[in-house]
C-alpha cells in the first residue's frame, strides 16, 4: 500500500474523531490542553475547609468549573493530586459548595485514577458541556500534602477578610507582593464590596462598612478610592489609587458583610443555664444508641477559648469572650450525658463537628458539672506583633550572672544556668523589642481579676497572666534549641493611634490591658525580654514569637498570633531577616 494513502487515511480518521467530539454530546474523547497551557486549580465555595470545595480550573485564560455528570472518586483522586494532596476522601455533586460562575470547562469526565493530569482523562472536551452551574462538582481531599509539592499551580486569593465575628464579614485586606495591607474607605460602596464577596466565594455584599468597623489593620494601606463597576473578577482589577501614609489612616479601613446561604448550623447547638442568652453550658443535638437524636453535653477536658470561638460562631452569637471547662454553677438542665469529648479546634471552623474530637466519648472528669461552657460577645480583641521592630532591634548581650538573680527566680534562663558558678561568669542573651498591637474590636484584658494576680518581690511587680508570650529558637527542622517566655507582668497602653486615649497603666496597682487601637511595648532592655542562647552553636535558625500561646484570653483571630524570622548566628553576632506574621 502506498505510504501516502495510509497517512491520508489516518488523517481522515483523526478529523472524524475530533468532529465527533465537538458535535456528538455522548462521545467521550481525551482532549489534552495545548502544550503551552499550564492548567491551574483551586478550591472555592462555602462553607468549606482548606482541603475541600468546588473544583475550579484555569484554562484558556479563564476560571471555570467541572460538571458532576459521570463524576467518580477516581476523578477526585486526580484533582486532589493537582491541588497538592495525596488523595481524595470523597466528592460532592449538585453544587454542594455553591454554584460557580463563568465556563463549565469539563463534562462527563471519566478517569481511572492513575492519570497524571485531568486532561488525560476521557471527557467531552474543553468547554463542551450541557450542564448548568447547579451541577458543579466538588472534592474532599485527604489533609496530607504530597512530599515536595510546590503550590505553583494553585492561585490563592489575594483578598481576605479579618476581624469579623461571622463567616463572610470582616476587614478587607489585599496581598501585594508578599505583604498584606488594607483598603481605605474613600468612595467605598456596595459595588466594590460585592466584588470582594464574589471573589471569596460568597454572594453579593449586604453592607459596605467604613471607619474601621471591623477593627484597624496593621502595615500598609494598599488601595484608596476603589471604584468597581461590579462585574470585575477581583478587587485588584478595579480602578483605584495607590496611596501614601498622608492620604489615609487605619481608622479608615474598609470592611464588608456578604450575603451568605443559610446553613442552619445553630439548630444542633444550644446554651442552657446562663444568666443571659450569650452564655451557658453547651449542649449538642446528637444521635444516641437507638439512632435517635437527643441533646447531650461536651466534656470540658481541654476546652479553651479556641473551641469556644467555634461554638459561638455556630450559635450565631459572634465571638467568644471565654471558654469554660467547668459549669457546675449553670446546672439548670436535665441533660447529663456526654456526647462529645477531646474537642480540639483551630478556631476558624464553622461547627464543632468540623473540629477534631474523639470517635468514642472519653472524659476524665465525669459529671455534668465538668461539661464545656461559653460566654459569647459581639466583639473581641486581636493581638498582632510588630514584626519589623523585632528585626530592627535584635542584638546579643553577654550579661553578668550577678545581674540575673531575679531573672533566674522567674525561670527566664536556660536549664544549664543552674550549674553555673554564681555570681561569676555570664549568660549570652538574644535580645529584641516587642510591640504588641490590639487590632481587634474589644480591649485585651487578663482573664484573672487583680485579686488573683501574683506579686513578684524581686522585680516588685504583679503578674496578671502566667505566660503572655513564648520566645523560641528553632532549628531548620522546627526542633526547639532554646526558648524564653514573657510573663505578663505589666499589660498597659504604651502608645495609641491618633484620637485614641490610653486606658490602662500598671503604676499604683492600676488596671492592666491593651486598648483597641493601642499597643504595649516590651523594650529590649527589660528582664526576660530575651532567649538564653548560651548553649546554642553557630548556625541558621528560626526565631518564633507566639502571643497568648495558651489561648488564655479569647481573640477574634489566633492565626496572626505567631511571628517567625530567619536567623543567622555566627557565634558573635546575630542577624534576622524576613520577619513575618504566621508560622509558615
Amino acid at each position: 500500500v502506498d505510504p501516502a494513502t495510509i497517512w491520508q487515511t489516518v488523517e481522515t480518521a483523526y478529523v472524524v474523531v475530533m468532529l465527533a467530539c465537538l458535535w456528538l454530546p455522548s462521545t467521550l474523547c481525551q482532549t489534552s490542553s495545548p502544550q503551552h497551557e499550564q492548567l491551574k486549580f483551586r478550591l472555592a465555595g462555602y462553607p468549606r475547609k482548606h482541603n475541600e470545595g468546588r473544583v475550579e480550573v484555569f484554562y484558556s485564560g479563564e476560571w471555570g468549573t467541572i460538571c458532576d455528570d459521570d463524576f467518580t472518586l477516581s476523578n477526585a483522586h486526580v484533582l486532589c493530586r493537582h491541588l497538592g494532596f495525596v488523595e481524595a476522601l470523597s466528592w460532592s455533586h449538585s453544587a454542594k459548595y455553591g454554584a460557580g460562575t463563568g465556563k463549565i470547562w469539563l463534562d462527563n469526565v471519566m478517569c481511572s485514577g492513575s492519570e497524571t493530569s485531568i486532561d488525560k482523562c476521557l471527557s467531552r472536551g474543553w468547554g463542551n458541556s450541557d450542564c448548568t452551574h447547579e451541577e458543579d462538582a466538588g472534592v474532599i481531599c485527604k489533609d496530607e500534602r504530597l512530599p515536595g509539592f510546590l503550590d505553583s499551580n494553585i492561585i490563592e486569593s489575594k483578598v481576605r477578610l479579618k476581624g469579623g465575628a461571622k463567616a463572610g464579614e470582616g476587614r478587607v485586606e489585599v496581598l501585594k507582593g508578599s505583604e498584606w495591607g488594607t483598603v481605605c474607605d474613600d468612595l467605598w460602596n456596595l459595588q466594590s464590596a460585592s466584588v470582594v464577596c464574589r471573589e471569596l466565594g460568597f454572594g453579593t455584599a449586604k453592607e459596605a462598612l467604613t471607619g474601621a468597623r471591623m477593627g484597624q489593620g496593621m502595615g500598609p494601606i494598599h488601595m484608596n478610592e476603589v471604584q468597581c463597576v461590579g462585574d470585575e473578577k477581583s478587587l485588584l482589577k478595579c480602578p483605584h489609587k495607590s496611596i501614601t501614609a498622608e492620604n489615609c489612616k487605619h481608622m479608615e479601613d474598609a470592611s464588608v458583610k456578604c450575603n451568605i446561604p443559610y446553613m442552619g448550623f445553630e439548630k444542633t447547638i444550644r446554651l442552657t443555664g446562663g444568666r443571659t442568652q450569650l452564655e451557658g453550658r453547651v449542649e449538642l443535638l446528637a444521635p444516641n444508641a437507638s439512632s435517635l437524636e437527643q441533646w447531650g453535653l461536651i466534656c470540658g477536658d481541654g476546652w479553651t477559648s479556641r473551641e469556644a470561638m467555634v461554638a459561638c460562631r455556630q450559635l450565631g452569637l459572634g465571638h467568644a469572650s471565654s471558654g469554660l471547662s467547668e459549669t457546675w454553677y449553670w446546672d439548670s438542665s436535665n441533660v447529663t450525658e456526654m456526647v462529645m469529648s477531646g474537642v480540639k479546634c483551630r478556631g476558624d471552623e464553622m461547627t464543632l463537628s468540623d473540629c477534631q474530637h474523639h470517635h468514642i466519648v472519653s472524659c476524665k472528669r465525669a459529671g455534668a458539672q465538668f461539661s464545656a461552657g461559653v460566654i459569647c460577645s459581639d466583639s473581641a480583641s486581636d493581638l498582632v506583633l510588630n514584626a519589623p521592630l523585632v528585626e530592627k532591634s535584635v542584638y546579643i548581650e553577654d550579661r553578668p550572672l550577678h545581674l540575673l538573680y531575679c531573672a533566674a527566680e522567674e525561670n527566664c534562663l536556660s536549664k544549664s544556668a543552674v550549674r553555673a558558678n554564681w555570681p561569676y561568669g555570664h549568660r549570652r542573651l538574644l535580645r529584641f523589642s516587642s510591640e504588641i498591637h490590639n487590632v481587634g474590636r474589644a480591649d485585651f484584658r487578663p482573664r484573672l481579676g487583680r485579686h488573683s494576680w501574683v506579686w513578684h518581690e524581686c522585680h516588685r511587680h504583679y503578674h496578671s497572666m502566667d505566660i503572655f508570650t513564648h520566645y523560641d529558637l528553632l532549628d531548620l527542622n522546627g526542633t526547639k534549641v532554646a526558648d524564653g517566655h514573657k510573663a505578663s507582668f505589666c499589660l498597659e497602653d504604651t502608645d495609641c493611634h491618633e484620637g485614641i486615649s490610653k486606658r490602662y497603666e500598671c503604676a499604683n496597682f492600676g488596671e492592666q490591658g491593651i486598648t483597641v487601637g493601642c499597643w504595649d511595648t516590651y523594650r529590649h532592655d527589660i528582664d526576660c525580654q530575651w532567649i538564653d542562647i548560651t548553649d546554642v552553636k553557630p548556625g541558621n535558625y528560626i526565631l518564633q514569637v507566639v502571643l497568648n500561646p495558651n489561648f488564655e484570653v479569647a481573640e477574634s483571630d489566633f492565626t496572626n498570633n505567631a511571628m517567625r524570622c530567619n536567623c543567622k548566628y555566627d557565634g558573635n553576632r546575630i542577624w534576622l531577616h524576613k520577619c513575618h506574621i504566621g508560622k509558615s
